[in-house]
């Protein structure tokens, strides 16, 4: 079952220089518990497509599906409703909530979407190492600690896609391949579908399908 398909998407955006071409009919299917590593040049449109699969930007042209819903063809709050439920997000921005301790953190996206689950929170926090810190503030917190909660946030809520922009760039190495293989086993054990942005391709040799964009054109990983 495809938990994801992006359809001949083609964006554009206005700079000081004119309209530049950012994707290019790009096409892609991430299927029920694949792992996906997408990777390119800085500029080359991997963020932006990121954002066009969650439904926070829309493209000029194609269709985007998240399972067999058309987020091409809804409104905000639809998009949003779909985001809450199926769909986590993780981006270099942390965006961890700074009023909420650490444990509180965690558990946000999972109460929203209406899955809530102490028990599965409190084994996330131990597996990301983070069952220390629970009562800590995101103030308190080194960067590379508020990118292991932001992590954990969206696994809690076990969503069927996730969508990760470099989200082990601020973890030193061993750290981020830790968490790099509780994403994969977590989302593989769900069934659920990961498209994983990176620029390491000892990363994305860890996922099950690499694609390669460059210049805003999808082609095969070098």
């Amino acid at each position: 079952m495809k938990a994801l398909t992006l359809c001949d998407i083609s964006k554009s955006f206005d700079t000081a220089e004119g309209r530049v071409e950012v994707l290019k009919h790009v096409s892609l299917g991430l299927e029920a518990g694949q792992s996906l590593a997408l990777t390119g040049e800085s500029g080359s449109g991997k963020s932006t497509l990121l954002h066009i699969a969650a439904g926070l930007e829309q493209p000029d042209a194609g269709q985007v599906l998240v399972a067999q819903d058309d987020l091409t063809a809804m409104g905000d709050a639809g998009r949003a409703r779909l985001r809450r439920g199926q769909v986590g997000l993780i981006f270099q921005q942390f965006n961890l909530i700074p009023s909420l301790n650490v444990g509180a953190n965690l558990a946000f996206q999972a109460r929203l979407a209406g899955k809530a689950d102490a028990a599965f929170v409190a084994d996330l926090a131990q597996r990301l190492g983070l069952d220390g810190l629970l009562q800590r503030y995101p103030e308190q917190l080194s960067g590379g600690q508020q990118q292991r909660v932001a992590i954990g946030r969206c696994l809690a809520a076990r969503p069927a896609l996730v969508l990760a922009d470099e989200p082990t760039g601020n973890l030193d190495e061993a750290t981020g391949d830790q968490v790099l293989d509780l994403m994969l086993h977590l989302t593989a054990q769900a069934g659920a579908a990961l498209l994983l942005v990176t620029h390491s391709p000892r990363l994305a040799a860890r996922c099950t399908a690499r694609a390669h964009l460059r210049a805003g054109q999808l082609g095969d990983a070098p």
